[in-house]
């Protein structure tokens, strides 16, 4: 692939030189821990943190010496988990180069980093098996480099409340990871449930596909227009129901892409009920939910489920797609 490709990960027609504040997501391409070990004091997934190791100090100090070369970023915010690092940069002013080639320079100066511990270690490692008396050598235990995936994940952050959101998560971070190790189950992407005649992915309670009942939350396009117009009873009366019903023990579905549809969700999880999510886009690997649905996942409250594979370029949902997912909803509710 060519060099121009192989760093084309931005959204065509933007710039990227200006103001503004970007989520940057570095990833060890074999996952391997090398950049630290996951401790959790008391066994309690809030106290959860990542001892690093000389490697991952040796990554942090990079960011560092970047906003050295770079004085108009600042990192907001950064968190180095084992296997990848989050970071929330902030450019204050308008560059002469791109982020993402501001990016790529911290990419190669970690380049250099891993190659210089991955001597290390291979040095130290043949000094002992000679002190042992062998004369082979090896590389066993060296790092393979490039320490990151040569496609770094990055995106601006604009709307409103995504920046603080977008924080959080990168805060978080350690103690999502303990969570999904104590309860994997949950957090597991499963492959080929079956319901009915379709296939469906998902991550979180698959029990719940066995309780008895079960109901679409789907607020219709006239109910919307007539509250529009001022008379908002119908809408509020549904929205009503389909919360009383919950309260009855009723699984609700829903892809919940619509803002009252989203409001009956948000109710759902403030009152902890379990429900179904239908989501338009498959699971990566190492897939976890943000914020209330992660929690919501770690109690086993809800299923979240798929009919198609992950796109990592997607950005939205289609009017097809918002159709087809609706009635999947149904779909479900008549044959579980």
């Amino acid at each position: 692939m060519a060099e121009r490709d192989e760093w084309q990960w931005q959204e065509l027609g933007t710039a990227w030189r200006g103001v503004g504040v970007y989520h940057v997501t570095l990833t060890v391409p074999s996952r391997e821990p090398l950049f630290g070990a996951l401790v959790m004091p008391d066994g309690d997934p809030t106290k959860a943190r990542v001892e690093r190791t000389a490697l991952g100090n040796a990554v942090v100090d990079e960011l560092y010496v970047m906003c050295r070369h770079y004085p108009m970023i600042r990192i907001l915010q950064f968190c180095l988990m084992p296997d990848h690092l989050h970071a929330v940069i902030h450019v204050t002013r308008v560059m002469d180069t791109s982020i993402r080639a501001v990016i790529r320079g911290y990419w190669q100066g970690v380049k250099k980093l891993g190659r210089a511990h991955t001597l290390s270690v291979n040095h130290e490692l043949n000094s002992r098996k000679i002190n042992e008396g062998s004369t082979a050598t090896t590389n066993e235990g060296g790092y393979a480099f490039p320490i990151f995936t040569e496609r770094p994940f990055i995106r601006p952050l604009s709307r409103r409340g995504q920046l603080n959101s977008m924080i959080r998560y990168v805060q978080m971070n350690p103690q999502r990871l303990a969570t999904k190790r104590m309860k994997p189950g949950y957090f597991r992407v499963q492959k080929g449930i079956v319901i009915g005649n379709r296939s469906y992915d998902g991550v979180g309670n698959v029990a719940l596909l066995m309780e008895g009942a079960f109901a679409p939350v789907h607020v219709r396009r006239t109910m919307v227009e007539r509250a529009k117009r001022g008379d908002d009873q119908e809408l509020r009366d549904y929205k009503n129901t389909c919360v009383v019903k919950a309260r009855q023990g009723v699984v609700m579905v829903s892809p919940y892409i619509s803002p009252d549809e989203k409001q009956v969700m948000q109710v759902l999880l403030e009152e902890r009920h379990p429900f179904i999510l239908l989501t338009d886009n498959g699971f990566r690997d190492y897939y976890k939910p943000t914020d209330a649905l992660f929690d919501a996942c770690a109690a086993g409250r809800p299923l979240i489920l798929s009919p198609w594979q992950y796109d990592g370029g997607k950005r939205h949902i289609s009017r097809e797609e918002c159709v087809a997912l609706n009635g999947m909803a149904e779909e479900i509710c008549c044959q579980l």
